[in-house]
């Protein structure tokens, strides 16, 4: 309980302080990105910024379609212990003569881009030229599904995360050290650490595999933290009345520790100051590998929405520390592996998938919207003839191979309900069709002056997101 006061406080104490500062400086957007692994958040971001560098791609944009930008440059951002998003050495990846993807997001990192815009409104001609500044934060939707774990205690955790083991691959060998062992026995620190140590590869088999919800997050992307007590725990049957210095006692401990020490300094330096959010799915990949990782998929983006502090605030409630996110984006990613004729329904599949998050977000009042887009289009549509029939498709290269291909992953269906009954069902395979899903390597660039990067509805998720501020 004290710590949650002091946490308050704190947020207050800095929401005040930014408040009281705000009318004496430019306005700032702090835009959060995140998504699970594979959603494509580097590239989103590199291909947002650039394309708003250069916006001869940004017809949806209406502050860029109406020419009131008229400067965009990047400068330093205001956190200096946050890591600079490496800009120009992914954009660099993209636009090689050879591209490649960039490597992906596995840390917290900040990109300031500023915006200087026209003057607009029945007064703009009194004001002038005004600066807006966007402050991109990037970090890993892994850690974002962490923030659940605080209004959880380590036997419910323990409980959901066996359960959850037991019906997902690699969790062999975790599943045997823990037959083997009684938790309410004394505590050993070389049998919790091979327990942990088997967890976690049981994660991120479980997440090669297309599993969404794998906690705790900083298991799969340790960093510095390799190593320390507070990765060295693991999920737990029950125990009565367990010892004090018991093996489950111990991981209590630990857990609450991770809680403590890791969960809540990311909640407070960084979730809890965004102003608007993006969150990318790879809902076509979660197709491909089956009704089981669809259904996690959605599961895992409804524990995420509940971990927001979504809606309006009033001037007052923010200057208390209420600070809230009032637009929140689902973006479905990759939407150039699919022709353009499609589009309608990943979108339509996207918002049904996330129906449960996108209503509870609605209600508390914040603002949100579904789409399908590409950041960075790597392929070109194409009709091929297939079984005596005309066949939409998209062609591309591959992914490690670079051999030119063209895909037809499978139809969509018009009503989303076909999906999400047999996910929801617990079937092992699609009824109707299988989805086969091949990923594409960026395709060679030539961009012209004043363009971006080629991308899907860009445009119009950066309207969404902030163009009511510019």
């Amino acid at each position: 309980m004290i710590g949650s006061v002091t946490d308050s406080v704190w947020n207050a104490t800095r929401n005040m302080a930014e408040a009281v500062a705000a009318p004496f400086q430019d306005p700032v957007i702090r835009l959060g990105v995140t998504g699970l692994s594979r959603a494509g958040k580097t590239v989103f971001i590199t291909s947002l910024v650039a394309n708003l560098m250069d916006r001869g791609r940004m017809p949806q944009l209406r502050a860029a379609a109406d020419e009131r930008i008229l400067a965009a440059w990047l400068q330093p951002q205001p956190d200096d212990a946050v890591a600079r998003f490496a800009f120009e050495d992914h954009l660099a990846a993209l636009t090689a003569p050879e591209p490649h993807w960039p490597e992906g997001t596995r840390r917290v990192a900040e990109l300031r881009l500023s915006l200087r815009l026209a003057p607009s409104g029945l007064l703009g001609g009194l004001s002038g030229p005004r600066t807006v500044h966007l402050d991109i934060v990037d970090y890993p939707g892994e850690w974002l599904l962490d923030l659940g774990l605080l209004d959880k205690d380590f036997a419910s955790w323990s409980e959901r995360a066996l359960a959850k083991a037991r019906t997902r691959p690699g969790a062999e060998e975790f599943l045997a050290r823990l037959g083997r062992l009684d938790p309410g026995a004394g505590f050993d620190e070389v049998t919790l650490r091979g327990l942990a140590e088997a967890y976690a590869a049981h994660l991120q088999a479980a997440r090669d595999a297309g599993f969404s919800d794998c906690t705790p997050g900083r298991f799969l992307l340790p960093g510095d933290l390799q190593g320390s007590p507070v990765l060295t725990f693991a999920p737990l049957p029950p125990v009565a009345d367990a010892p004090r210095r018991s093996l489950w006692r111990e991981s209590e401990r630990r857990f609450e520790a991770y809680k403590r020490l890791v969960v809540k300094p990311f909640f407070r330096e960084h979730f809890a100051r965004i102003d608007r959010q993006v969150v990318l799915v790879d809902v076509l990949g979660a197709l491909a590998r089956g009704p089981r990782a669809f259904e996690d998929l959605r599961e895992a983006m409804a524990d995420i929405l509940g971990v927001f502090n979504p809606g309006s605030s009033a001037w007052l409630a923010r200057l208390l520390g209420q600070k809230r996110i009032d637009r929140i984006l689902f973006a479905a990613t990759k939407a150039d592996h699919l022709h353009h004729g499609q589009h309608a329904r990943l979108a339509a599949l996207t918002e049904a998938l996330l129906r449960e998050a996108r209503d509870r977000a609605e209600f508390a009042g914040a603002d949100t919207a579904a789409m399908a887009i590409a950041s960075l289009r790597t392929t070109v549509e194409d009709r091929v003839s297939h079984g005596g029939e005309m066949l939409d498709v998209v062609r591309g290269r591959l992914d490690g191979t670079g051999r030119q291909v063209a895909q037809h992953p499978g139809d969509l269906p018009e009503d989303p309900g076909r999906l999400l009954a047999p996910a929801r069902a617990g079937a092992e395979d699609w009824p109707l069709q299988g989805y086969e899903l091949r990923e594409f390597a960026p395709a060679p660039l030539t961009l012209r002056p004043g363009e971006g990067p080629p991308h899907i509805r860009l445009d119009k998720a950066a309207e969404f997101l902030i163009g009511d501020r510019l």
